[in-house]
C-alpha cells in the first residue's frame, strides 16, 4: 500500500452533490480544456500533461471508495439495457459532434463511454474535463453501438455505456512520462529505465497486465498438478541459506518425514545479471524420495507438457527428445542447444594433420582441436570484408576467438577465403573437408581452433548468430529436450582443482563408481528453444559416497564436518534414495509470454545494477538501525 501512496500525489479537487456517491469532484478551472476537441495524443505529445490546479481542499471529501457492478472488458451485447457502475482509468478521450467519448480501462479491458449532455449535464460536464489516466467511476446504461460505429478491434466494440453519473476518484496532477494506452503499439516505446522508474504506470499497460496474469495462471496450474495429481506437500525452507547448497541439503533432511515436497521459493543470485537473470528470482523447487531417474523425467515432462498445453495451446512431444552432454557439446557446442534450426558442428582436426597453415599446425601441436560450422548457401550473405571485420567477425571475437578463418565453396568445387588456408589444402584434403562438412556450392565454412571449451564457445555463438541473422530459425517449432549424463566435475584452471559441475550432492552414475573423478552425473537439464528452463539430479544418499565427492573437490574431512556435518549426520540416519529438480519460474513465464526479458514478467524487478528504480533502493541505512543491530561500519 505504501508503494502506491508514494507513487501518486494527493488529489486537489472541489466537491459538489452527486447521486452516485453523494459527491462529485470538479476541477477548479473548468475552462482548462474548453478549446480542445481531441484529447488523445501520440507518444511524443504533451496532451496528457496538466498544470497543478492547487485549489483548497476539504480533506474529508478527498477519499472515496466506490463499488463497481461490472468490469469494463467483460461487457457484451448480452448486457444491453443493463445499468452498470464501472471504475477504472481514462484510456482515450475525445469530443465529437457535441458529445464526449472516452475509453474506460480496467484490468479486464476497455469499453467506450459516451455522454448525453441534454439529459445528464453534470455527467457530461465532468467527463468533458477528464484527462488521460484519471481514475473515475461512471454509472449508466449499456447500449448497442450504431452499425457504423462498431469497432471490431475491441472486444467490447459492439456496445457502449451511456453515462448518467460520473465521479473523479483521482486526478493526474503530474506530467506522465509515457502514455499507457498506446505504449504497447508505439514505435518508439519508452526506454526500459523509464518504465522501471514509473512501474506503477507500466503495470497498467495491457501487455504487462497480460504477463502478470499469465504468471499467476502458470503458478496456479503447477500447484494443482503437483498437489492434486501427485500428492506433493508444499514446504518452505529457510531463506537465509544459499539456495545452491544449504537449501538442497535441508531438502535431503526433509525426506524421512515426507515422500515428496515442493516450494515456490524466492532465491538470491550472486552471478552477473543479464536480461534473463535477476538478483532475486523465483524458483519452483521439487524433491522426491524413492523416485528412479526415468520416473523423475516423466513426471516433469508431464508437468511442462500440461503447462504449455493449457497456457499456450502448444502440444509438446511425448516423450521429450534426449541428448547426452557429450553429444550436445560435440554437435552444437552447447549444453542448451536450440534445435529449431539444423546447423551442426563438425570436428576436422585429423584432416589438417601435417598442414602448412601455421595457425592450425600450432593449435594441433598444443593438443587443441579444429572444428567447423558449415552454413548452407551463405557464401553470398557475408562478404569477405564482413568475415574479416564485420558483425560476424565481431561475434567470434566476443566469444574469445583471436580471428575467424573461413572458406567459401565455389560453383566448380574450388574454395576461396583466407589465402594461407586455401593454399595449404591439396585436392585430397579439400575433398575430405567438403565431404566431412557435407558442403556444396555456395556454402560458407567457419573455423574455430583451440581447446575444446573455447572452440565450442565460439562456434555456439556463431551458430546462434548466423541462424537469427539469416532467418534460419523456424519460429513455428518448439524445441524441447533433456540434456543428460553431465560430467560430475570440471577443471578449475584458476584454482588448479576439480569442482562440481552442478553441485557436490549430485549422485554419480553407478557404472562409473570405480573412478569418481571422471564419472558421469545422474543430472539432467530441460532446454526449451535454446534456454535452460529447469535442471536437477538424483542425490547422493550414502555418507561414504558424499565424503568421497567432497574430498575430490578439495574439502577435507574437517571442513566437511564444519560445513555439512548436519547433512552427513542425516545421511547416517536413514536418508532414502531421492532426487530433485528446480525450474526458473521467471524464465519459464518469460518464454511463455514471448517477452524479451524476465523483468517484463516480474511486477517489481531490479535493474541490471541490482537496484529498484521505483523505490530507489537499496538506500543508505539509518544509523539508528545499525546501532540497534550492534553493527559497526568501521
Amino acid at each position: 500500500m505504501s508503494l502506491f501512496l508514494r507513487a501518486f500525489p494527493l488529489i486537489v479537487l472541489r466537491s459538489k452533490p452527486f447521486p452516485l456517491c453523494r459527491t462529485i469532484f470538479k476541477l477548479k478551472n473548468p475552462k482548462l480544456l474548453s478549446n480542445r476537441t481531441v484529447f488523445y495524443a501520440s507518444a511524443s505529445s504533451t496532451e496528457t500533461q496538466i498544470p497543478d490546479p492547487k485549489p483548497s481542499v476539504l480533506l474529508k471529501d478527498t477519499l472515496q471508495w466506490v463499488s463497481r457492478t461490472s468490469f469494463c472488458g467483460e461487457l457484451s451485447v448480452d448486457d444491453v439495457g443493463k445499468r452498470v457502475r464501472l471504475c477504472g482509468w481514462v484510456a482515450l478521450h475525445r469530443v465529437h459532434g457535441g458529445l464526449t467519448f472516452l475509453n474506460l480501462r480496467d484490468h479486464t479491458g476497455t469499453v467506450q463511454v459516451t455522454t448525453v449532455p441534454d439529459e445528464f449535464p453534470h455527467a457530461h460536464s465532468t467527463v468533458n474535463e477528464l484527462r488521460l489516466e484519471y481514475v473515475i467511476a461512471v454509472e449508466g446504461i449499456v447500449k448497442s453501438r450504431p452499425n457504423e460505429s462498431i469497432n471490431k478491434k475491441m472486444r467490447t466494440g459492439s456496445i457502449e455505456v451511456a453515462v448518467e453519473h460520473a465521479q473523479v476518484l483521482n486526478a493526474v496532477t503530474s506530467k506522465l512520462p509515457f502514455l499507457v494506452t498506446n505504449a504497447d503499439d508505439a514505435k518508439d516505446m519508452a526506454k526500459e529505465e523509464i518504465r522501471l522508474r514509473y512501474r506503477c504506470l507500466d503495470l497498467r499497460r495491457q501487455q504487462m497486465n497480460s504477463n502478470i496474469m499469465l504468471r499467476h495462471r502458470v503458478v496456479k496450474l503447477i500447484r494443482r498438478y503437483l498437489e492434486d495429481l501427485h500428492g506433493f506437500v508444499e514446504s518452505r525452507l529457510r531463506l537465509l541459506y544459499s539456495l545452491s547448497l544449504h537449501q538442497r541439503v535441508l531438502g535431503i533432511i526433509w525426506y524421512p518425514q515426507e515422500f515428496r515436497y515442493y516450494q515456490i521459493a524466492r532465491c538470491f543470485r550472486d552471478e552477473d545479471l543479464r536480461a534473463d537473470r535477476q538478483p532475486e528470482f523465483t524458483q519452483l523447487d521439487m524433491e522426491l524420495a524413492f523416485t528412479p531417474l526415468e520416473d523423475m523425467l516423466k513426471l516433469n515432462e508431464d508437468l511442462i507438457r500440461k503447462v504449455f498445453l493449457e497456457i499456450k495451446g502448444i502440444q509438446l512431444p511425448d516423450p521429450f527428445p534426449r541428448l547426452t552432454y557429450a553429444e550436445a557439446m560435440s554437435r552444437y557446442g552447447s549444453d542448451r542447444p536450440d534445435l529449431r534450426f539444423d546447423l551442426e558442428l563438425t570436428e576436422v582436426s585429423d584432416i589438417f594433420l601435417g598442414t602448412t597453415f601455421k595457425v592450425f599446425a600450432d593449435t594441433l601441436a598444443r593438443g587443441g582441436i579444429i572444428k567447423v560450422l558449415c552454413v548452407p548457401s551463405a557464401s553470398k550473405s557475408y562478404s569477405n570484408t564482413a568475415l574479416k571485420k564485420g558483425d560476424i567477425y565481431s561475434e567470434a571475437v566476443k566469444s574469445g576467438a583471436k580471428g575467424l578463418p573461413f572458406l567459401k565453396v565455389l560453383d566448380d568445387g574450388e574454395v576461396e577465403g583466407v589465402p594461407a588456408l586455401v593454399s595449404s589444402l591439396d585436392p585430397t584434403n579439400r575433398k575430405q573437408l567438403l565431404e566431412r562438412c557435407s558442403a556444396g556450392s555456395g556454402d560458407l565454412i567457419l573455423f574455430s581452433v583451440g581447446d575444446h571449451a573455447s572452440v565450442n564457445k565460439t562456434l555456439d555463438r556463431l551458430r546462434v548468430f548466423v541462424a537469427h541473422d539469416l532467418c534460419l530459425v523456424d519460429q513455428s517449432r518448439h524445441s524441447i529436450l533433456w540434456i543428460t549424463d553431465f560430467p560430475m566435475f570440471e577443471w578449475n584452471s584458476a584454482e588448479q582443482r576439480l569442482e562440481a559441475l552442478h553441485h557436490p550432492f549430485t549422485a554419480p552414475n553407478p557404472e562409473d563408481m570405480k573412478d569418481l573423478s571422471s564419472a558421469r552425473a545422474l543430472a539432467y537439464d530441460m532446454v526449451y528453444n535454446g534456454v535452460e528452463i529447469g535442471g536437477g539430479s538424483l542425490r547422493i544418499f550414502k555418507r561414504e559416497v558424499q565424503e568421497k565427492v567432497l574430498e575430490i573437490i578439495g574439502i577435507s574431512p574437517e571442513q566437511a564436518e564444519a560445513k555439512f556435518g548436519y547433512l552427513l549426520e542425516a545421511l547416517d540416519m536413514g536418508a532414502p534414495p531421492h532426487g530433485g529438480i528446480a525450474f526458473g519460474l521467471d524464465r519459464l513465464v518469460m518464454l511463455l509470454a514471448g517477452a524479451n526479458s524476465i523483468r517484463d514478467v516480474i511486477a517489481f524487478p531490479k535493474t541490471t545494477t541490482a537496484q529498484c528504480a521505483l523505490t530507489r533502493t537499496p538506500s543508505e541505512v539509518d544509523p539508528q538501525q545499525l546501532k540497534d543491530l550492534s553493527y559497526q561500519t568501521q
